[in-house]
């Protein structure tokens, strides 16, 4: 059993939070057992990273690595030529308009605390992900599913859709995810209805850290990637095939 974590961060400043799932894999398997939420600023998501037993693995929604002074890093440009007519391009990074990313400081203090840059399974190691590709592949969809943006509507109902795929994987018989009562009212259909404003959006960032935690575990059990960039100048992992 490997004890790994899917953080859905915030990339810069202190405004936004930032929401970690921490959960056990093993077998096949990976289960949530935790859960944080409206974390704000860097010292706040380390301190809960660190305070995570005998953690393994960290997925990260946000640029672990930028060294590109202006435009997007090559992993941005490669993920937007795979997946960017199934809507689901990259934003650009850059020192410019993220010269003191959050991202960046996460990804120096794993390293600084022995997690390699996409290391073996085996060894402690961090990844940048990016759950929209990996959406499109694990559920094998058309195009990026959209819970983000819109009326407060159209955020409920894609939320609530991207939950029941959630859901769905307590069948996968690649990568099974189990969501105990705990943790389930963040995927309640009819809970998620009844959001609005920042409680709408701390639900949508658990549910993204649970999409990074299950990366994790795929990655953990050495399942079909694609590593876009490289750990010089930033990279991007996409799991590959359906779950």
């Amino acid at each position: 059993m490997a004890v790994i974590a899917g953080v859905d961060l915030a990339w810069q400043g202190n405004r936004n939070p930032t929401a970690i799932a921490v959960g056990n894999v093993a077998d096949g398997a990976i289960a949530v057992t935790g859960v944080f939420e409206n974390l704000h600023g860097f010292d706040a998501v380390a301190s809960a990273l660190d305070s995570i037993d005998r953690l393994h693995g960290v997925a990260i929604d946000g640029p672990l690595i930028i060294r590109n002074q202006s435009g997007q890093r090559p992993c941005e440009r490669g993920v937007a030529v795979a997946y960017g007519a199934r809507k689901a391009s990259c934003h650009a990074c850059n020192l410019t308009l993220f010269p003191a990313s959050n991202g960046v400081l996460l990804g120096d203090h794993l390293h600084a605390a022995g997690f390699g840059h996409v290391a073996a399974p085996g060894q402690k190691w961090q990844l940048e992900c990016y759950p929209h590709p990996a959406l499109i592949e694990i559920f094998q969809l058309p195009e990026r599913l959209f819970y983000k943006k819109g009326q407060v509507a159209d955020k409920r109902q894609g939320q609530a859709r991207l939950a029941s795929l959630l859901l769905s994987l307590a069948q996968s018989e690649r990568m099974m995810l189990t969501i105990g009562p705990l943790f389930s009212p963040y995927l309640d259909p009819q809970r998620i209805q009844s959001l609005r404003g920042a409680a709408l959006k701390h639900n949508e960032d658990v549910l993204d850290a649970i999409v990074c935690l299950y990366i994790a575990a795929l990655y953990q059990a050495g399942n079909s990637e694609r590593v876009f960039g490289c750990t010089e100048q930033g990279y991007i992992y996409v799991p590959q095939g359906a779950c």
